[in-house]
């Protein structure tokens, strides 16, 4: 079984550290690890340390670092913007998606999204998204955390912005003709990916997507749940782009 990963504020410079906070409670208390065991310390940017346990206090551990390293951002950089979905699915999607491998997710409040993220309830949702996207990287072992972009309520028009200085955008629809395994994608830059809500994409979204140069595209002949859809794409592009 692969070490645990524990996010950290800044490496430490040094050889010893204190693992202490959230992170130190959860090492100590939760995980029970004990002297001689090994962690992981990420700083969500790349940078690691592999680290072994040389003392363990009250929600706090001490550990003696082993080894440094840094992994470079993967290119290009995968964008999902996801609408919202009523009830967990949406923290299902963020869950599986950063798993998989995005490197950020945009709130999208879609025309036909059963939910609407105002006020302080969009704040909440949003900061529960933030968090399952924290723990699903730990989860995976990813030394980049993702992250939850833009506005509680990103529009529309913001989200058409943001395809149209992509370096490529597909919208999923299960009408489109050309297939997202077969399409064409770029060496660098950004990709985005546009997954609508449980209602599907309104025509004047897609009319909006369309123009800002969106490409409409299908994963295959099943008509897939909002909280699956997105995961399904990326396995697609993960693989197609060597992240496998």
């Amino acid at each position: 079984m692969s070490a645990p990963l524990f996010l950290v504020e800044a490496l430490p410079t040094g050889d010893a550290f204190t693992l202490d906070g959230p992170e130190g409670h959860h090492a100590a208390t939760v995980q029970r690890l004990r002297v001689g065991e090994e962690l992981l310390l990420a700083d969500g940017r790349g940078g690691t340390a592999a680290a072994v346990v040389t003392a363990v206090g009250r929600g706090s551990l001490e550990v003696t670092i082993t080894s440094r390293g840094y992994a470079d951002a993967p290119v290009p950089r995968i964008v999902v913007v996801q609408g919202i979905a009523k009830g967990d699915r949406g923290e299902l999607a963020v869950q599986a998606m950063t798993e998989v491998g995005v490197d950020e997710i945009v709130p999208w409040a879609a025309s036909r999204s059963v939910t609407q993220w105002r006020g302080d309830r969009g704040v909440r949702a949003r900061d529960k998204w933030v968090a399952t996207a924290r723990e699903a990287a730990k989860q995976a072992r990813r030394p980049w955390l993702p992250v939850v972009a833009g506005a509680p309520d990103e529009s529309t028009a913001t989200v058409a912005r943001r395809i149209a200085g992509a370096a490529a955008a597909f919208v999923l629809h299960e009408e489109a003709e050309e297939r997202l395994s077969t399409a064409e994608l770029p060496p660098g830059g950004e990709i985005v990916l546009v997954v609508g809500p449980e209602g599907g994409i309104a025509p004047a979204e897609l009319t909006a997507f369309r123009e800002a140069g969106g490409r409409v595209v299908r994963l295959g002949p099943a008509v897939l749940r909002t909280s699956t859809a997105g995961v399904a794409a990326l396995s697609v592009l993960a693989t197609r782009l060597g992240r496998w």
